[in-house]
């Protein structure tokens, strides 16, 4: 009886976003409006490719920017474990797909993730056959992974986390989840409650691993970049809010309006790049002096704020910073990567928010690399304070730095096990 109910549910979400496609291509149409690469290759979002079917790939789909940067340790490590490796790259977002370009190799292909839609899904594995797919974080996704069981392709839920209102979110939606979540041949979860959270969701294999954005490396000429900046700035204090959502700047704003002078530089990064304009807007619209990234860096002694309307760059704005506000964790959003800023040395200070991040949160307040707070109204007041005392800054930076080097290892750990699952099947005629 539940396997007729598990297929009625699937059929059932089949259909509603089969009746919601045109809604969905209306939508990325619209989005390229100021994002251009969301109309590019939009016949891919369907399952239709211009190039001939192909077989044997290594199939990696890292969503977004923050998952594509993970996904390059485990690349790099993937190609040690397995020499020749063809690697199909997929993406959801504009971001992730241009960060994408840089893991790409003569050989390889990228593409965007069809929707998940059966025939558009069907015709993804018919197209590409993969040797294994590899879903980062939390890509789970009900027709797909059906797909791919029906395909024979194994596959790989790796660096994985659910945090436990995901968990309850899909127990509500059992019928549906649940199958899903079994079709997941091994997962490679972050940490021990992610673990069992994913067991409990249905997950039959899984194995505790690590976190790939511990293996994440800054670019050495992206910290440079961030020292000359703060160089050129001299005496004055730099406050990084780092990739600030939605409902966020508002009241950092607020707060930011009645520090008396002189302020500290607020260097404002916005998440999504589709803000930047918005942002800008609040920052006039506060009375604070505005200069933008796209337009002078450093940006002149007389600005509020810095807007760091730019891709790629979040390195050398930590490096540029002395203290960092962490985006997504003052609204209930579950905070952004601090590892990130760990890595590159950059003391953060944290609100009540960071369940996707956790036990990274946790461990970053155990090793004195981060502080946490109730709100912005408190966040600012401790950024200040900490950058008007460099020595008990200069040691939160060391212990960032510290923090960031002692956890990595997952991207060998997960490439060794993912290579031990697909070696074979590259090895075999039928794969080449």
């Amino acid at each position: 009886m539940s396997a007729v109910r598990h297929g009625v549910a699937r059929h059932a979400y089949s259909l509603l976003l089969s009746l919601l496609t045109p809604a969905y291509l209306l939508k990325l149409w619209w989005r390229g409006r100021e994002e251009p690469p969301y109309r590019h290759a939009i016949a891919e979002r369907l399952g239709r490719y211009p190039q001939p079917p192909s077989q044997g790939w290594v199939w990696v789909h890292a969503v977004s920017l923050g998952e594509t940067r993970a996904a390059a340790s485990l690349v790099a490590a993937l190609r040690e474990q397995l020499p020749g490796m063809r690697l199909l790259l997929t993406h959801g977002t504009a971001t992730g797909r241009e960060a994408g370009q840089a893991l790409l190799q003569p050989g390889d292909v990228q593409t965007w993730l069809p929707y998940d839609t059966p025939a558009a899904v069907r015709r993804f594995f018919a197209q590409f056959r993969p040797a294994v797919g590899v879903l980062m974080e939390t890509e789970v996704w009900p027709n797909l992974l059906h797909a791919a069981r029906a395909a024979g392709v194994p596959m790989v839920l790796a660096n994985a986390r659910l945090s436990e209102k995901s968990l309850r979110r899909g127990q509500r939606l059992a019928a549906l989840m649940r199958p899903a979540v079994e079709a997941i041949d091994l997962v490679l979860a972050q940490t021990p409650g992610d673990a069992a959270r994913l067991r409990a969701a249905g997950a039959a294999q899984v194995e505790v691993c690590g976190n790939l954005k511990f293996d994440m490396s800054p670019a050495p000429e992206l910290l440079e970049r961030g020292r000359r900046w703060r160089a050129a700035l001299g005496e004055r204090a730099v406050v990084l809010a780092a990739s600030t959502r939605e409902g966020e700047e508002a009241p950092l704003l607020a707060a930011w309006q009645v520090r008396s002078a002189p302020r500290p530089l607020l260097l404002l990064v916005p998440r999504h790049p589709q803000r930047f304009d918005e942002v800008a807007q609040q920052v006039r619209a506060a009375g604070l002096r505005l200069a933008r990234r796209s337009e002078t860096a450093p940006p002149p002694a007389d600005a509020d704020v810095w807007l760091g309307d730019s891709i790629g760059e979040m390195p050398a704005y930590y490096a540029a910073a002395d203290v960092a506000l962490l985006g997504g964790s003052f609204a209930p959003l579950g905070g952004q990567n601090l590892i990130e800023a760990a890595a590159c040395g950059c003391p953060v200070v944290m609100g009540p928010h960071t369940f996707n991040f956790a036990e990274a949160a946790e461990l970053s307040l155990e090793a004195g690399a981060a502080r946490r707070v109730a709100d912005l109204e408190q966040a600012v007041p401790l950024a200040c304070a900490l950058v008007a005392a460099p020595a008990e800054r200069e040691a939160m930076s060391r212990q960032a730095v510290a923090f960031a080097t002692a956890h990595r290892g997952a991207a060998r750990t997960m490439a060794q096990r993912i290579a031990a699952l697909v070696a074979p099947r590259l090895r075999a005629p039928a794969a080449r």
